[in-house]
């Protein structure tokens, strides 16, 4: 990249955060800004952009499991939800042709359904970004959320492949025997590159080599690039190794977007009559909202679940723009319509962004009106927890949180129950013969239902999201237990923020392991007699 583009990307996404907005609108405002300076997108831009889309698509497939997009609440309802929505905002789009107004007076049928279409999508990105710095990835509303998200990308690149005009060859049907690669990385034969790359930029390299593999082999058969990406990210997402690949690759692939948004900015600077067109198509986003909400509450999830899961779906897409620039380069939509594309996906992000930071307060307020649309019965995995009395709870029972279990459990002879939301954690668990059950800690119900007893003198929080430590924190101080409280930590901003909060013990995940560490040293060698005194 121009040193310049680098200089405004990280002005503007810099100044945007400090205003609780996610940076990506800052890079587009800086491809504006840039636009403004008569600077115009380069092919090495572009390459860029387009990398960042095949990393994006990979690391969602790397978290994504096919069984996951099974579930009806996924599969039918971003089905007709894009279904209705394209039909809503298609005729609305439509009349607006016919009455004259603004730029929509030179749309016919086929390019106002197309223009609906592209904001039938919400954002992946911004999804993604909300739910990693709530730590609600793992949520029940956050795995519906990014299960929607990829049936959305899924659509979008089957209509990408079919609007470039190309017909799939007959060796794309060859394709098939990559559903053979999850049965080989489980082989040690097969998977010995994987377990052997270590963890530094040899895992890199594979994590850049293996979205590369499979959009070359997509696009050597007529298939979208993109989705060769997408395929090859959920036929790895099996392996052990899966989430540790997704998480080394997160930075890189965020830098590489950063070029994707920048060329959206650069291809034209937005005019007056775009701003207006743009807050005219953000006005659709309520119904977008309510559309999610209703349907998800339909296939018997909790209003919470289902309220939370659509805020995080009440924006436009940045494949929305992808299917934009497809229009526009064949031909079906003037080139303005691209800025507009893009000014109103930045315009549903500011909206979205103070929503979504603010969700559970919002929920709270107005749980009673959002109850009204439950069902009567509700999936099983959604139901909320009731506790037993108990004397010890551990939320977080990865492997820090585990041992805390074992430890209270074995050495303590305490009465200990386990929380995670992960379902493959608590199944992982229970076959240890632990007890753990599944719930959501930033769930105000899970805690509206919580028996608080006087004989659970203790909450220890393991898990490894500094947001959920501080969510379980104020819910307690809501309902005012006098609990104790321990939690861990690796940073110290963190830690003193904790310790401000009133926990009672904390623990510097870091600093602490050194010291265990060398405990631990001392006595299995001066202890056993092992060296000479």
């Amino acid at each position: 990249m121009d040193p310049l583009w680098i200089i405004f990307a990280f002005g503007f996404g810099f100044t945007v955060k400090q205003i609780g907005l996610p940076p990506l609108v800052g890079f587009l405002i800086a491809g504006f800004a840039l636009n403004l300076f008569g600077v115009q997108s380069t092919e090495t831009l572009v390459h860029i952009a387009d990398f960042g889309v095949l990393l994006l698509l990979f690391t969602i497939g790397l978290k994504l499991k096919i069984k996951n997009l099974l579930h009806r609440e996924i599969w039918a309802g971003s089905s007709i939800h894009m279904l209705i929505s394209t039909l809503a905002l298609g005729l609305l789009i439509l009349f607006s042709s016919y009455v004259g107004l603004s730029k929509f007076a030179e749309l016919d049928l086929q390019t106002s359904f197309l223009i609906a279409f592209a904001f039938s999508f919400s954002s992946t990105i911004f999804a993604v970004k909300i739910l990693e710095e709530t730590g609600s990835m793992k949520t029940a509303h956050g795995k519906v959320a990014i299960g929607i998200l990829v049936m959305q990308d899924i659509f979008a690149v089957i209509f990408l492949t079919i609007s470039s005009g190309k017909t799939p060859s007959p060796w794309a049907f060859a394709l098939l025997l990559l559903l053979l690669i999850p049965k080989l990385i489980q082989n040690k034969k097969f998977s010995f590159i994987l377990n052997k790359t270590g963890h530094g930029e040899l895992l890199i390299l594979l994590g850049v080599l293996l979205p590369m593999a499979g959009a070359g082999l997509f696009e050597s058969v007529g298939l979208k690039a993109d989705l060769g990406a997408l395929v090859m990210g959920i036929l790895f997402a099996e392996h052990h190794r899966a989430e540790e690949l997704a998480k080394t690759m997160m930075g890189f692939k965020d830098l590489f977007l950063v070029g994707f948004f920048l060329t959206i900015g650069l291809s034209g600077t937005p005019s007056f009559e775009a701003f207006y067109i743009a807050l005219l198509l953000a006005l659709f986003i309520p119904f977008k909202l309510g559309l999610f909400f209703i349907l998800l509450t339909r296939f018997k999830l909790r209003a919470r679940t289902s309220a939370l899961t659509s805020f995080s779906l009440a924006n436009y897409s940045e494949f929305g723009l992808i299917v934009g620039a497809a229009g526009v380069a064949n031909g079906w939509l003037s080139p303005e319509w691209l800025v507009i594309f893009a000014v109103s996906l930045s315009v549903t992000m500011i909206m979205a962004s103070p929503l979504n930071m603010k969700a559970q307060p919002i929920y709270a307020k107005f749980q009673k009106y959002f109850l009204k649309f439950e069902t009567q019965t509700r999936l099983s995995q959604d139901e909320p927890i009731v506790f037993a009395e108990e004397e010890v709870i551990v939320f977080g029972m990865g492997r820090t949180g585990s041992e805390v279990y074992r430890v209270m459990a074995e050495k303590y002879n305490k009465n200990v129950l386990g929380i995670d939301i992960s379902l493959d954690v608590i199944e992982k668990n229970q076959e240890l013969g632990n007890n753990v059950l599944q719930g959501d800690v930033t769930d105000l119900s899970f805690w509206q239902r919580v028996n608080m007893s006087v004989n659970l003198p203790l909450v220890i929080l393991v898990t490894p999201s500094h947001a959920t430590h501080m969510s379980v924190i104020e819910e307690l101080n809501l309902i005012h237990c006098n609990i104790k409280v321990a939690a861990i930590s690796r940073y110290d901003d963190e830690m003193n923020e904790l310790i401000e909060a009133g926990v009672d013990v904390v623990f510097n995940l870091y600093e602490e392991a050194g010291f265990g560490f060398a405990d631990h040293t001392y006595k299995q060698i001066y202890s056993n007699n092992l060296v000479d005194s």
